[in-house]
């Protein structure tokens, strides 16, 4: 299972679940299909520190 079948069967299971994918694939088409799937945000590895904090922040 990949990360955006990941992300459907958990907001299936659970609709208000927070989930911020990331993946070293920065393709517009995998960007695009993880934030349909219910992810609320998506990072591109490698990233940077102070962005995953601050993605988190937005969610807590």
């Amino acid at each position: 299972m990949n990360g955006v079948e990941a992300t459907k069967k958990i907001i299936n299971q659970d609709p208000n679940a927070v989930i911020i994918m990331c993946s070293a694939m920065s393709q517009h088409k995998v960007v695009v299909s993880a934030i349909e799937a219910g992810a609320k945000d998506f990072i591109v590895k490698p990233f940077d520190e102070n962005r995953v904090l601050e993605t988190v922040q937005q969610f807590i």
